[in-house]
């Protein structure tokens, strides 16, 4: 029963940040438009001493509707990855990740400014794709590339192929993505080698799987004959 308890506490929380996270960029936009701000200009600007502060906010902010429904659904479903198979690191994955993400972002990008949550996909996506490949888990990987085909080759927003869309933040998450499994690669789900255990049983073959019968000893008295 309580083993039962434990696991049924341990799925809750699995889920309480990915839901706090998406909850949290709908209810910023809704404060937005209800009463008529513009946060964009607390994305990240490049280069710009005010623009850093961008750094920590970008991820919660989103231009449209339609922004930040793309943003929503591959952020829950690859939070609750993280979440699940990652959870001794996945506060600094999604905490030291989103900073370095935002601050190569601040480093490398167009000077405009660059708001969504999209880097933080492509930091997960890139973190759980390439951990599974690390730790031979392919679930990891199958889970990725459901993630690649349900949303439409975002692998290519990498590059500039679309003007308007911020692909050096989408660069920027991937890149940290892949240095952080590289990173953690020995903590999380770990693919375990098996060892051989000799056992009594074992030991009645040779190196070449020959049977090779124990020498049968006899007592007899206090005399013992082999």
């Amino acid at each position: 029963m309580m083993k039962e308890e434990n696991n049924l506490k341990s799925s809750k929380s699995i889920f309480l940040i990915p839901i706090v996270y998406v909850v949290t960029i709908w209810l910023i936009y809704w404060i937005e438009i209800q009463f008529d701000f513009i946060f964009n200009k607390y994305g990240v600007f490049p280069r710009n001493f005010v623009g850093f502060r961008g750094v920590f906010l970008t991820h919660f902010i989103h231009s449209n509707v339609s922004h930040l429904f793309n943003n929503s659904v591959p952020l829950f479903v690859l939070l609750s990855s993280l979440f699940y198979f990652y959870r001794d690191v996945a506060y600094k994955v999604l905490l030291l990740g989103g900073f370095f993400t935002g601050l190569i972002t601040w480093c490398i990008a167009r000077e405009s400014y660059h708001i969504g949550a999209s880097g933080i996909v492509y930091l997960l996506f890139s973190f759980v794709f390439f951990s599974g490949i690390i730790k031979r888990h392919f679930r990891l990987v199958a889970l990725s590339l459901i993630i690649i085909f349900l949303y439409g080759g975002m692998i290519w927003y990498v590059l500039p192929i679309k003007e308007g869309v911020s692909w050096e933040g989408h660069l920027s998450g991937f890149i940290v993505g892949l240095l952080f499994a590289i990173v953690f690669r020995n903590r999380g789900i770990v693919r375990e080698e098996h060892q051989f255990i000799e056992t009594e049983f074992d030991a009645l073959f040779d190196e070449h799987g020959n049977f090779t019968p124990p020498e049968i000893k006899q007592e007899v008295g206090d005399e013992k004959v082999e």
